[in-house]
């Protein structure tokens, strides 16, 4: 333990208090402005980090493992509070070990460990530590970096008198799962372990999917501004982005734009095609502010809408108006994915071919965290709605005239009595951009 000035959170040293929640449930969720101030109590990182790292160790007791190895960039940044740049997240360059009651290594990429004891007061200094393993496969197995690390863990395992315990792993390169097998050690799943940790948020978290958004919210109101015939799918792309990242967002994660006749069948993707009038169209804006995501359609018409596109949008609206209804504290997922249509009367062959079009998920650190709701799983595998759970729930409907649809997603906060929408750029009638 490290006794530096400044190390005020002693990591290992937690207590009951750092697993509550604090919920302010008031009259409407706050959404802050992004900058610390002394005149208002706004976001208090170091409960953040405390709560994120005691919900950890509690989903860890909860399991039969005794150690967390996580490569997860969510993961690790969670547990840690670490995050050194959205180019990390596909590269499996880092890594984190929480073993029982200590307090969590990270392997970090070069100097950055450097950086990290000097700037993260909240970690053991002697616990940041400079290493890498596979990076992909760019640096191969034979090189030895993985038989050197698993040994390292396996033997700051045993320090911590967890040696005959399984550990958790949420993913690694296949060669690190035999290094760590040549070691001993009994590797389970543990990214089950992680996301029933994350599934509950705290108020900070709240707090921040709340203000993130908001900025959502500020970007589809340019984009009804806007959308007009000569205007290109990636030109909307581009001008979200700009506004994002002026606005504080950390990782545009990718924003999906589908017009005209791409409607229908959803691609999940944009392309270079000009808007025209009478289009149907709809974006999702899926960015974070801090690490907290978002997922958030919405759909527009361009200059007029027929009547079979605005057929669909308000069976659309009708949908996901009935699962918001549904959700309260108690009500498991198969009742809220009830309530949304069949795959085959929307003209798919089976649920998992429209998989994602009613749909519900967590939010949080990740995209796509539980609850996961869909007809395709909630049927036969129902989870239970608890309070602190944020998520996104999406319809989609077809319209007849073979090409448009409608595509809204809402956010939810569950509360103690049901749930409160922070998604609130208007969508309870189909929105004309530029009307003619």
């Amino acid at each position: 333990m490290s006794d530096r000035p400044g190390n005020a959170l002693m990591p290992n040293l937690l207590t009951p208090k750092d697993l509550e929640t604090n919920w302010e449930w008031r009259d409407k969720l706050p959404a802050h402005g992004h900058m610390s101030v002394d005149f208002e109590r706004r976001i208090d990182h170091d409960r953040l980090r405390r709560y994120r790292l005691a919900r950890t160790r509690q989903s860890l007791q909860n399991s039969n493992a005794g150690s967390l190895l996580l490569f997860d960039v969510n993961n690790i940044r969670y547990v840690s509070a670490t995050k050194i740049g959205e180019w990390e997240r596909d590269k499996m360059c880092r890594f984190c070990l929480l073993t029982g009651d200590d307090s969590p290594y990270v392997w970090d990429f070069g100097s950055a460990a450097v950086h990290h004891k000097r700037y993260s007061d909240w970690l053991e200094p002697d616990h940041c530590l400079a290493g890498v393993v596979g990076m992909r496969g760019t640096i191969p197995p034979e090189f030895g970096l993985m038989r050197k690390y698993a040994k390292m863990i396996a033997q700051l395992i045993k320090d911590a008198g967890m040696a005959d315990m399984p550990v958790g792993v949420d993913y690694a390169e296949t060669a690190m799962f035999h290094a760590l097998q040549e070691e001993g050690i009994n590797v389970v799943d543990g990214q089950q372990i992680m996301l029933a940790a994350r599934e509950i948020k705290n108020w900070d978290e709240i707090q921040l999917l709340t203000q993130a958004a908001s900025m959502v919210d500020g970007v589809y109101h340019m984009i009804y501004e806007e959308l007009k015939p000569g205007i290109r799918e990636n030109d909307i792309v581009a001008m979200s982005n700009k506004l994002l990242y002026e606005m504080g967002s950390d990782d545009v994660e990718a924003i999906n734009a589908i017009s005209g006749e791409r409607c229908n069948p959803h691609p999940h993707n944009f392309t270079d095609r000009l808007i025209r009038p009478g289009d149907q169209a709809f974006f999702d804006i899926l960015q974070s502010y801090q690490g907290y995501r978002t997922c958030y359609y919405r759909t527009f018409n361009v200059g007029r809408a027929t009547p079979s596109q605005n057929d669909a949008y308000v069976k659309a609206r009708e949908w996901i108006d009935a699962s918001i209804a549904m959700i309260k504290p108690g009500v498991m997922t198969d009742k809220v994915a009830e309530v949304w249509p069949t795959a085959e009367s929307l003209g798919f062959p089976n649920e998992d071919a429209a998989f994602g079009l009613q749909f519900g998920h967590g939010l949080g650190l990740a995209l796509h965290e539980r609850p996961i709701i869909s007809r395709a799983v909630s049927m036969e595998h129902p989870m239970e709605i608890k309070t602190g759970m944020v998520f996104a729930l999406e319809t989609y409907c077809p319209a007849t005239d073979g090409y448009s649809a409608a595509r809204i997603e809402e956010e939810v906060v569950v509360t103690e009595t049901g749930c409160e929408v922070i998604s609130l750029f208007p969508a309870e009638e189909l929105p004309i951009a530029n009307r003619y």
